[in-house]
């Protein structure tokens, strides 16, 4: 009994309790943050929440690339402005409502993305991330120069807010809040079966061994050019949303401290694990908002955090998916019993 009790209290038992109550889990916490307008909370903690929502979809989109692809990017902050300026140009200039102006602006962001994709995916380590680096100082750079069309160094302002069912969905109603929730919702169901589709195993496969992914057979730079695209709409739908909060953007709105940050969460969270999102969003985005202090050396905070996961834990806080056991799916769980049966009879 004494033993059981050990096992359950070790590391190895803390996590195999969360990889099996993940899902439940998922849902308390979606619940709590349903819950949390209708107790009276300030505005200002809706907004944090929000933001912790709004990153957290970022780095889901980023972590397809970097932590299951293995495409270390410092760049994504110019697939956010990409999404945020196509949407809200569309929304203030031609009146189109918030969905179809971020869904063009997603396929604007995945344009991007392939035509990045292209001709850098013959490239890796530092000088990919070298590459997309320079590519959101380029995008800054025409969002302050094509003055005619994203306002130069005046941004875009009076962004008008999502209107669902003739309701107009704002802060104030809590409807801007809620469609995050469910953006936040769709973003995850997403990446959980796009991660376990046949193109999630080959990007795993890729991030892990890319020569032997060659040798059997899978189509690496499509794949890659593939995660890259998938992940840009991803910041490109969250983009969208976070100028609709903010209701302007300018070029400082996605400066390369953006890239670092999201970065940040994916490390300190755990590549290739979903649930350490939620966790490294809630630590960077949450803790910085609640004491001056830490926001005042946030972006010292996050270097430092950098440094010392990846000298003590670069795998992240959550991130020990690869050292517990395979998961079998269900259908070979129940044939495990006929091969043992089998394997038995051999040998006596």
């Amino acid at each position: 009994m004494a033993e059981k009790t050990k096992e359950n209290k070790s590391p190895m038992g803390i996590q195999v309790f969360i990889d099996k109550n993940e899902k439940k889990l998922f849902l308390i916490m979606l619940l709590i943050m349903a819950l949390i307008p209708s107790c009276g909370a300030s505005q200002y903690l809706l907004i944090v929440i929000f933001k912790m929502g709004i990153y957290t979809i970022f780095a889901l989109g980023l972590n397809i690339a970097t932590g299951y692809t293995d495409l270390v990017s410092l760049g994504h902050a110019g697939f956010v402005a990409v999404g945020a300026y196509t949407a809200s140009i569309l929304s203030v200039r031609f009146g189109l409502n918030f969905f179809p102006a971020t869904l063009i602006g997603m396929a604007a962001a995945g344009l991007t993305g392939l035509i990045i994709g292209l001709p850098t995916m013959r490239l890796s380590g530092t000088y990919l991330t070298v590459v997309t680096l320079g590519f959101g100082e380029i995008i800054k750079m025409i969002a302050i120069n094509w003055e005619r069309v994203t306002g130069g160094t005046l941004g875009v302002k009076d962004i008008p807010s999502p209107v669902l069912f003739g309701i107009t969905l704002t802060m104030g109603n809590h409807g801007l809040y809620y469609l995050m929730i469910a953006m936040l919702i769709l973003s995850t169901v997403f990446c959980v079966v796009f991660i376990n589709s046949k193109t999630g195993r080959a990007l795993k496969a890729i991030a892990g061994d890319e020569l032997a992914s060659i040798m059997m057979g899978i189509h690496t730079n499509y794949y890659k050019i593939l995660a890259f695209v998938v992940s840009a709409a991803m910041c490109a739908m969250a983009g969208s949303l976070y100028a609709s909060m903010m209701q302007y953007i300018d070029p400082n709105t996605f400066t390369f401290d953006v890239s670092v940050l999201i970065m940040s969460i994916v490390i300190l969270g755990g590549m290739g694990t979903i649930r350490g999102m939620f966790l490294g969003s809630i630590i960077l985005i949450a803790i910085p908002e609640v004491s001056r202090v830490l926001m005042s050396f946030r972006f010292v905070l996050y270097g430092v955090i950098l440094v010392l996961m990846m000298r003590f834990r670069p795998q992240g806080i959550l991130g020990w998916k690869t050292s517990l056991p395979y998961k079998f799916s269900k259908k070979v769980q129940a044939k495990i019993p006929e091969i043992e049966a089998g394997v038995t009879d051999n040998n006596g």
